[in-house]
């Protein structure tokens, strides 16, 4: 068997191998992958292991021996799953494992801003505190926890974590899924909008996420809410974000994805990357050591019970 890892740049350089080792495999690893070289390295691949790469008929079309794809992810959206389907070529995905580490970003993104953080430290660093003769300085105004609604988009285990840690700070929580949740009232992605002053996205790209949060909807907001996105880029409108930032609809915007990656310098957030009330990190929010071993893991296992014709988190 042979296995390909196309990106094990994006994992760490402190990332675990040795489950994959233990799988007794031919295993070519490369750190970065274009995409002109996907096709040449993947040709006489049994497995493929990928994270961000995007994988489809233009690249997998002369992979005849391929049989698996596993993405070191829970997110898909990079993998043609109709031609994969088409060709016999089985997907596996890596569920749960990244829970904790995205629900501490999005927690700390969301203190970051309601504490208006980037402010303080400024005023101390620049020397303007020293400078100042007063003991302490209460200017941006901040609120507690407790005095907030906190809605939640996407109720699996990420967005019921958020959940969970914002409802122990006091927060009233809104949330928005599939399903009613008995712990916590449950809303419209429009009642989230308008009764919020924290906003977080927990939900999966497809066609009836893509662009959830558009223009309408940012209008719909208080006035100085804080919207998070942790899940995907285009799940929301990335230029009336930006643009309600600019305007001071929007009170703080904390954001881990883009739907391209990395962001060109003609992005939206270009223009407000270096505000006070904006917070932007590399998709950095599921990278914990632990979660990225753990994920690892799950590929490993993954591909040992594939081929034992126990398959798990087979998505095709």
């Amino acid at each position: 068997m042979k296995i390909v890892i196309l990106d094990k740049m994006t994992l760490g350089d402190d990332i675990d191998l040795s489950p994959l080792y233990k799988l007794n495999a031919e295993i070519d690893i490369f750190d970065s992958t274009n995409h002109d070289e996907v096709e040449e390295r993947i040709i006489n691949a049994d497995v493929v292991i990928v994270n961000k790469i995007k994988l489809g008929e233009n690249n997998l079309s002369a992979a005849s021996k391929l049989k698996l794809i596993c993405v070191a992810a829970t997110g898909y959206d990079n993998i043609d799953l109709n031609f994969c389907a088409s060709r016999n070529i089985s997907l596996c995905n890596v569920p749960g494992y990244s829970t904790e580490s995205v629900a501490q970003l999005t927690v700390g993104m969301a203190l970051y801003l309601v504490m208006h953080l980037d402010d303080y430290r400024g005023f101390v660093n620049s020397g303007e505190y020293t400078n100042s003769g007063i003991a302490n300085r209460l200017v941006p105004v901040y609120h507690e926890m407790s005095s907030l609604t906190w809605g939640v988009v996407g109720g699996g285990a990420i967005g019921k974590r958020v959940a969970d840690i914002a409802s122990t700070l006091g927060c009233n929580v809104l949330m928005c899924r599939r399903k009613k949740d008995e712990t916590y009232k449950n809303a419209t992605i429009d009642e989230v909008c308008k009764n919020s002053d924290i906003i977080s996205l927990h939900v999966p790209l497809n066609e009836s996420t893509y662009n959830i949060i558009n223009k309408e909807r940012i209008d719909e907001m208080k006035d100085g809410a804080i919207f998070i996105n942790v899940a995907r880029g285009n799940v929301a409108d990335e230029t009336s974000l930006a643009e309600a930032v600019k305007s001071g609809k929007l009170g703080g915007l904390g954001i881990d994805v883009y739907s391209k990656e990395p962001f060109p310098k003609d992005h939206p957030y270009s223009d407000i990357m270096n505000m006070k009330n904006v917070c932007l990190t590399p998709h950095m929010a599921w990278g914990a050591a632990e979660a990225r071993n753990r994920c690892l893991a799950i590929v490993a296992e993954n591909i040992r019970l594939f081929f034992e014709g126990k398959a798990i988190n087979k998505i095709i």
